[in-house]
């Protein structure tokens, strides 16, 4: 694991913390009948490599390789996808009613860390779960961490459940002042009642108020121990919970000593633990947003930040240390975080809640029920927009243009660059309505000058143009970075003395620029939309709906991600097969002249 890790980055930390589960879980079910439904899929490497797939994990999240997660479509033993958090339980319920209702004695587990637990349908499952009485195993894999740290109760109650800090402030002042004795020897008896009684009352409270029994929680590296109780535990009825100790990175020391960066560490040298740091020809987008996000608080004390437990991933780790108490990482709770920041916005706050856009479709609910429809300024940016690369079909950002701009109230745009985004983000701030969008994608930016500029506040609703030759009939409207390439497929016309198209950045797709939608209807045979994002729904979409309406004679060319889920690959080949990079965009204009 450690050695493909190295050349072929992955998520290493939370696989290495659960060799010794997954191994003994195989051990003791007879897998693939019996069902291991895992959570996320992180901590999933040592089962693909225990199922007949060791010499193609060395093409893990590579073009026509192994997916990063759990893929049902991958290998009988995957027997339920997970790429997202929290739906392990639900899943594995569904299997054990469906074993139920044909006659089958198949056992199943759903394994979810402590991280996972704190997801709505997490509990939404425990709860039909344990109401059910199913034959179910849950082993809860608590490493004290999800990516980055956890928070909230349900961790706090978890963390060293059999060692509270009041236990342990008593037991320290006891032992400090009574000395050896008769009395000394009562005392610990008293104190070891009050620990059992505090890990039953745990158990009683949670877990056994839902239905579950519960057991442990046991050493989770300790593959005898874990051998042990699971055989015990296999052939019990109705539905029960393991809850197993890990620690992160296990085996690998510089893994255990900093989990939040082993957890997905990129390329490395196995042998020192020294990471190979990439080479950034531009500032990150989120490190752009993270820096612009601690800037404008510093300017107005009504802006917060909240994140769902991707504090590092997002660039908010700065603001966290900068303005802690100003800053809330709500755990993997995203329809949480977009109801807990409308009512921020309630409160006369501003609040900024990042979170990365394949995840934002858990709380679309919330945004359009919770923001748009009270109009609360709420700024909510995605991260992750877009094609993603090696994570694949279920981290890909590409249904946002299309499932947001239809919402009412909704302000829903895509800066082309590190300085648009930064005025986008000044822009949020002095809107009045909400929610107020902003959408980029994984990665480097164009590498223009973005810190030292003044911010410029952007009108909602209106894009720019940036070619404009004497006479075209073509006009390309696009949205996001894309828009660059747009602009690198004119000088490639250019310099073959071809004839060049108008190029616009729309900006925004809600609302979107009628008047150059009505100038280019006016003017043009053919108008070109690019997307980095579905072209169902989202920018042909809305400028479709306008030509369709108001020229219909005019042809709309899409140039987006079809209507199909992309394999993992890198994501610069993930662009050039979906036509988004500049040979691309030309071949479209090329095709126009034949």
């Amino acid at each position: 694991m450690v050695e493909c890790c190295s050349v072929n980055p992955g998520h290493l930390g939370s696989s290495l913390g659960a060799v010794e589960i997954i191994t003994a879980l195989h051990y003791v079910y007879n897998t693939p009948k019996d069902k291991i439904v895992f959570d996320v899929g992180h901590q999933a490497y040592a089962h693909k490599i225990l199922t007949g797939r060791k010499e193609a994990f060395r093409k893990n999240r590579m073009k026509d390789g192994l997916s990063g997660f759990p893929n049902i479509f991958e290998s009988e033993y995957d027997v339920f996808g997970a790429g997202h958090s929290s739906t392990s339980i639900s899943a594995a319920l569904g299997l054990s009613e469906a074993a139920r209702m044909r006659g089958s004695d198949e056992k199943v587990v759903a394994l979810i860390g402590d991280g996972a637990l704190t997801g709505g349908l997490a509990l939404e499952g425990l709860n039909n779960a344990g109401d059910s009485k199913s034959d179910l195993l849950v082993v809860l894999n608590d490493n004290d961490m999800s990516i980055d740290n956890n928070l909230g109760a349900i961790h706090k109650h978890l963390l060293k459940i059999t060692s509270s800090p009041a236990y342990n402030n008593f037991k320290n002042q006891v032992w400090n002042t009574i000395g050896e004795g008769n009395f000394r020897n009562s005392v610990q008896k008293m104190v070891r009642s009050a620990k059992s009684s505090l890990v039953g009352k745990f158990g009683g409270d949670l877990f056994e108020a839902l239905g579950f029994r519960y057991f442990g929680p046991i050493d989770g590296n300790d593959i005898e121990e874990l051998v042990k109780i699971l055989s015990k535990l296999r052939d019990l009825k109705g539905p029960r919970i393991l809850h197993v100790h890990t620690v992160k990175g296990k085996g690998y020391a510089p893994a255990e000593s900093d989990p939040t960066t082993w957890h997905a560490p990129g390329k490395f040298d196995c042998k020192t633990g020294e990471r190979i740091r990439p080479v950034y020809k531009a500032d990150r987008y989120q490190d752009v947003f993270g820096q612009v996000l601690i800037d404008i608080a510093r300017k107005d004390d009504r802006v917060v930040g909240i994140t769902p437990a991707m504090a590092s991933g997002c660039g908010m780790t700065a603001f966290a240390e900068t303005m802690p108490q100003r800053f809330y990482d709500v755990g993997i709770e995203e329809e949480h975080a977009v109801t807990f920041s409308a009512g921020l916005a309630a409160g006369g706050l501003r609040p900024f809640c990042n979170i990365y856009s394949s995840f934002s479709q858990r709380a679309y609910d919330e945004i359009i029920h919770d923001v748009a429809l009270q109009k609360l300024p709420v700024v909510l940016c995605f991260d992750r927009a877009g094609l993603v690369g090696e994570d694949g079909a279920t981290h890909h950002g590409l249904f946002d243009l299309a499932a947001y701009r239809v919402i009412p109230n909704a302000i829903v745009s895509s800066p082309k660059d590190e300085a648009e985004l930064k005025n986008l983000m000044y822009s949020a701030l002095e809107s009045q309505v909400g929610p107020y969008i902003i959408r980029y994608p994984r990665g480097c930016g164009e590498g223009v000058e973005w810190k030292d500029a003044a911010p410029e506040i952007l009108p909602v609703g209106k894009g720019e143009c940036l070619l404009a030759p004497e006479t075209s009939d073509v006009a390309i409207l696009a949205i996001g970075p894309v828009v660059n390439r747009a602009m690198e497929a004119a000088k490639l016309r250019e310099k073959d003395g071809k004839k060049l198209p108008y190029i616009y950045n729309m900006r925004f797709v809600a609302p979107i620029d009628e008047e150059i939608l009505s100038k280019v209807a006016a003017t043009c045979k053919t108008v070109i939309t690019v997307e980095d994002g579905s072209v169902e729904g989202g920018l042909f979409g809305a400028v479709a709906e306008y030509i369709s309406a108001n020229a219909p004679s005019v042809r709309v060319i899409p140039v987006g991600v079809p209507r199909r889920f992309m394999p993992q690959d890198t994501q610069k080949a993930q662009w050039h097969e979906c036509g988004l990079d500049a040979e691309g965009i030309a071949s479209v204009l090329d095709s126009l002249e034949k």
